[in-house]
């Protein structure tokens, strides 16, 4: 597995593939490989004028596949369910769903249901989508997968339920590092619940590594801070690794073979930064069990949104 490439994707005509914030970064390199391999992929997008304008962009580069932009705001509960509810109506089945779009280290701010946003758009908007669409990636024909996007960062988070929405104390790191601890619960919490429903379904986590896109940028523009901003420039250009190479674990864990179900995968390379996938460990904070339970049902009473697994 330490030698996998994208070339080695199966062809994927007839399946259908959700990228959240397929737009940029790892999320259209993931739509760009998914719709070379002849899927139709729907890009889940904030913004429909910049999901057009990579949509252009990646069907200049490849023949195969079909893109369908659809706006989808992970920061806003309403947008999630609308989304989802086309898709209900239109699509037969979904074979994969990328929960990949997020924001990191960014000043304290509010989604539109009043969640912290770190954690509200990185894991509360992704898990009422993915409850939202449960129904479709279950009817999809043979198995299908839940791929959540988490980061090494979560060795930095806490699940400190008394003040899950940093009201009381809030650092942006703290915060990113709480919501990518948050994705890999819910992925290893929604693996041991479809296990036991039976489904055909498999919830799979990965990580980057440290992939050089716009994600490092967003919190020095907000925070209007030019030395930040240069200073990742300079990170990102002597640490990252392309974000071609950064959603190889992403692709690695929507379809390779070698996958069960509740694995996590990452770059093989020098301190996990970088490299070619490979199945790993997360912290013993991801695994806890009584925790992943609590967030699992916190998550239900915040978003309104309730698993069917039956």
């Amino acid at each position: 597995m330490s030698r996998w490439i994208v070339e080695e994707m199966s062809p994927m005509e007839g399946e259908t593939v959700v990228v959240t914030g397929a737009n940029s970064g790892l999320g259209y390199e993931a739509t760009k490989a998914f719709a070379d391999a002849d899927a139709t992929v729907v890009m889940a997008c904030r913004s429909e004028e910049r999901g057009e304008e990579a949509a252009t962009d990646i069907r200049r580069e490849i023949r195969g596949g079909n893109l369908e932009v659809r706006v989808c705001d992970l920061a806003d509960l309403d947008s999630v369910a609308t989304f989802a509810e086309g898709l209900r109506e239109e699509a037969d089945g979904i074979d994969v769903l990328c929960n990949n779009a997020g924001v990191m280290a960014i000043p304290r701010q509010e989604t539109a249901d009043g969640f912290e946003k770190q954690l509200g758009v990185n894991h509360l908007g992704h898990f009422a989508l993915t409850g939202h669409l449960l129904p479709e990636l279950r009817a999809s024909e043979g198995e299908s997968r839940v791929v959540t996007q988490s980061s090494q960062a979560h060795t930095a988070g806490e699940m400190d339920f008394s003040d899950l929405q940093s009201e009381r104390e809030y650092g942006k790191w703290s915060a990113y590092g709480r919501s990518k601890l948050a994705n890999l619960l819910f992925a290893y919490e929604l693996q041991r619940r479809l296990a036991e429903s039976g489904a055909d379904l498999k919830s799979v986590a990965c990580h980057p590594g440290y992939a050089a896109t716009d994600l490092q940028f967003r919190g020095p523009r907000e925070m209007e801070s030019n030395v930040r901003l240069n200073v990742m420039k300079v990170a990102n250009k002597l640490f990252g690794q392309s974000a071609e190479r950064g959603a190889l674990p992403m692709l690695y864990a929507a379809t390779s073979d070698a996958v069960t179900g509740g694995e996590y995968v990452g770059p093989s390379g020098f301190m996990r930064m970088r490299g070619s996938p490979e199945f790993q460990e997360s912290n013993a904070a991801s695994k806890n069990e009584a925790d992943a339970e609590q967030l699992w049902t916190v998550s239900e009473e915040l978003t309104g949104v309730e698993y069917d697994f039956e």
